[in-house]
């Protein structure tokens, strides 16, 4: 078995390493998929509400498009949720590597890339409903989570932006859980970071359409994306594959 910091690809990132790339490309793309298919309809409350409340401070008569662009855009809020992803990330990468380190481990970062391939075929076939639903979370973590946020939804702009998307980077998702297993196999805390972060920024784009444009427009692109999805999720378990088997040949 070849040395697991080798081939950890996204820990080569700086040099360029194309596997490192290949991965990156897999969280983003699964992101995308992801935000546009199921955070849409689970994170898609947050997000109106909080375009919403940064409008109501807008008088109507000097409401532009540029008002609606900023007011959709949320960046505080995407950034809170980039660093609590990229730090979460961080946690796994650094967990992971530290196992595969291990004599007579060093199988474990090809172990967590296995088993993210597998969850998001998983995702895939189930047309995107398999890792999460798409009712905001339940469970006490997921209720504790938006109850404690709930305040910051009044002026979420500036810092309160930031620490919302902080608190609510908390939610459960298994779509995360995917990621984060990615993540675990990145060979330590800044593959794992950087991996999470990619996951992070792909999510973005699904939630802007729903604050710029409402759960309608969103919902057509979430109806859209899922007949991809099958597809894009087994192409994005066949590079997690490919890069495992990388690691243990």
């Amino acid at each position: 078995m070849n040395d697991p910091a080798g081939i950890q690809a996204l820990a080569l990132l700086p040099h360029g390493d194309a596997g490192g790339l290949a991965l990156l490309g897999a969280v983003l793309l699964a992101g995308l998929v992801g935000g546009a298919s199921h955070c849409v309809g689970m994170c898609g409350p947050f997000v109106v509400a909080q375009v919403a409340a940064r409008l109501e401070s807008v008088p109507a008569a000097r409401m532009t498009e540029l008002h609606r662009l900023t007011g959709a855009a949320l960046l505080p809020y995407h950034l809170g949720r980039l660093t609590t992803y990229a730090g979460l990330g961080a946690v796994a990468g650094a967990i992971g590597g530290s196992i595969s380190m291990i004599p007579g481990f060093g199988w474990v970062s090809a172990a967590w890339l296995l088993l993210a391939a597998a969850m998001f075929v998983v995702y895939g076939l189930s047309g995107a409903g398999a890792l999460g639903s798409a009712d905001g979370g339940e469970g006490s973590w997921a209720y504790a989570v938006s109850r404690g946020a709930r305040p910051l939804f009044a002026q979420p702009t500036g810092l309160r932006g930031y620490v919302l998307g902080l608190m609510l980077g908390f939610l459960p998702c298994g779509l995360l859980y995917a990621a984060l297993a990615v993540a675990a196999g990145a060979g330590g805390p800044w593959g794992g970071g950087v991996t999470m972060a990619a996951f992070a920024l792909g999510t973005v784009p699904g939630l802007f359409l729903t604050g710029f444009a409402g759960h309608l427009a969103a919902g057509r692109w979430r109806r859209a994306a899922r007949t991809l999805t099958p597809v894009l999720m087994a192409a994005n378990a066949g590079v997690l594959g490919l890069a495992a088997w990388r690691l243990i040949a």
